[in-house]
């Protein structure tokens, strides 16, 4: 956990007001919370933090992409992501971070691990489906593709499943019929 260090945000030295914060969050990071679903990422978190007397204000925003499997074809892209994430750290007796809203730190206390919030935030920035952008537009050359083509049914078979037997319209005429 060493190399999550600079997720340590130290406000005890800070003046009353705004200050801003900047990391770079990469594959390593998300080493440290054994998550593998991105095959690279490479994202901006921007932190602006804003000491009152009482309480500490926590703005993040972040903004990157991650490159992930297309949930059709499998085919590996970058997808672009970005969210916010505010947070509220109190001071109390002792640590709490049950609520999803706010933390409280014990008195005394002269710094908050953020590392992870962070992860939080960029994980659920992620949609549930991912979709490779050449699925969408069509420009997307694959394997998985070209077998989907293959065994997709012709306009013909189409047109068979369309054309109705004679004998169903004479029989949907009888339920008609009754009313």
């Amino acid at each position: 956990m060493d190399n999550m260090k600079e997720f340590l945000v130290q406000f005890s030295g800070l003046k009353l007001g705004k200050h801003q914060f900047e990391f770079l969050v990469n594959d390593t990071f998300f080493k440290h919370f054994d998550f593998e679903e991105f095959n690279h990422s490479e994202i901006k978190v921007k932190l602006l933090l804003e000491k009152k007397s009482t309480m500490l204000e926590l703005h993040f925003s972040h903004a990157g992409t991650v490159n992930v499997p297309c949930d059709l074809t499998n085919e590996d892209f970058d997808l672009p992501i970005k969210g916010k994430l505010n947070l509220i750290v109190k001071f109390g007796d002792e640590f709490n971070d049950e609520n999803e809203s706010f933390i409280i730190l014990p008195h005394g206390e002269f710094q908050v691990n953020i590392a992870q919030y962070v992860y939080e935030m960029i994980v659920l920035s992620v949609p549930t489906k991912k979709t490779h952008p050449g699925v969408k537009d069509g420009t997307l050359q694959s394997d998985a593709l070209v077998q989907l083509e293959k065994y997709a049914p012709t306009e013909r078979e189409i047109k068979e499943t369309e054309d109705i037997d004679p004998r169903w319209e004479n029989l949907k005429k009888l339920l008609t019929d009754k009313k």
